[in-house]
């Protein structure tokens, strides 16, 4: 389980250097996620501790969320001064991504299935 963390760890430090050394307005964590992505694609999927590693992080992840819940509480007044912009954001962001997920949905509708069985007719 440490070389699956350590190998995950690496691969968000290598996505915060690039981000930062590169001043991209993209979060170093998602970079290194997008290559520990392209790594994992050239290697044919994770390793089995990686995977279980990962799966691990995942059954937790819900944990994640209580520091952004104290956050909100702590600048509950701020919130409140400013519940209009958070809202609109809220609203134009779900539509957005809404839209989004049809487009993909419906280029990938359009995409014909692959057949993979090998079968000679």
């Amino acid at each position: 389980m440490i070389a699956a963390l350590t190998q995950l760890l690496i691969f968000q430090l290598i996505g915060e250097v690039i981000a930062r050394g590169l001043n991209l307005p993209v979060p170093g964590p998602v970079l290194g996620m997008a290559l520990l992505f392209a790594v994992l694609s050239l290697r044919n999927g994770p390793s089995e501790t990686l995977q279980t590693t990962s799966q691990t992080l995942l059954s937790h992840l819900s944990l994640l969320f209580v520091p952004a819940g104290v956050g909100i509480i702590v600048h509950l007044s701020r919130v409140a001064d400013e519940w209009p912009a958070l809202l609109a954001a809220l609203v134009v962001s779900t539509f957005v991504s809404m839209a989004v997920t049809a487009l993909v949905m419906k280029a990938l509708a359009r995409k014909p299935a692959a057949t993979g069985h090998g079968s000679t007719s």
